[in-house]
C-alpha cells in the first residue's frame, strides 16, 4: 500500500472509530445514564478501578493506534458521574518518579505497547497521543526500572509519511 493510501485508510478508520465513540458518548449523560447504558453503548470495560466510596471508574482504551482512553466514573448506585479523556497533558505532567505501574495504569489506562530493554535495563510503556505537528504520529512514554517503578517519562514523534 502506498503512503497516500495508507494515510487515507488510517484517516477513514480513525473517523469511523472516533465517530462511533462520539455518538455513543454523547448519548451517555452524567447524572442519568446507568452502568447498563454504558455497557450497552461501549461494551465491557478493559479495567475497573474501585474507590473507597464504592464508586468505580471503567477504563475504555482506544489503542494501540487510537489516541483516546476514556475513563467513565459511576457512583455506588451505578449512575454515571463523569466521562474523562485520560491521555491529556495534565495527566502526563502528574506522573512522578517512584510511581508504581498500577498508579500509571490507573491514570492513563492500558498502554499501546510494553517493551523491555534488558541492556538498559528498563521497561517502557507507550500510548499513542495527538501530535502537535499535523501529519505526524506521537507517543507518550513512561519508563520503569526493573523494580516496576517509574524512572522518568519521554515523548516520541515521527512523520506519518515515513
Amino acid at each position: 500500500m502506498n503512503p497516500l493510501s495508507r494515510t487515507f485508510a488510517a484517516l477513514a478508520s480513525a473517523l469511523g472509530f472516533y465517530g462511533g465513540d462520539a455518538i455513543h458518548l454523547a448519548k451517555l449523560k452524567p447524572g442519568s445514564a446507568t452502568a447498563r447504558d454504558v455497557r450497552e453503548r461501549l461494551g465491557a470495560p478493559a479495567a475497573e478501578w474501585q474507590k473507597d466510596d464504592r464508586s468505580v471508574t471503567w477504563e475504555y482504551p482506544r489503542g494501540p493506534e487510537g489516541t483516546r482512553c476514556w475513563m467513565l466514573t459511576l457512583d455506588a448506585r451505578g449512575v454515571l458521574q463523569k466521562i474523562e479523556q485520560a491521555l491529556t497533558e495534565e495527566n502526563f505532567a502528574r506522573i512522578e518518579k517512584g510511581w508504581s505501574a498500577q498508579q500509571v495504569r490507573r491514570l492513563l489506562g492500558k498502554p499501546a505497547t510494553e517493551v523491555e530493554f534488558p541492556l538498559k535495563p528498563e521497561v517502557v510503556w507507550d500510548w499513542r497521543i495527538d501530535s502537535a505537528m499535523p501529519g505526524n504520529r506521537a507517543w507518550f512514554q513512561v519508563h520503569f526500572g526493573l523494580n516496576g517503578f517509574v524512572t522518568g517519562t519521554s515523548r516520541r514523534e515521527e512523520s506519518a509519511a515515513g
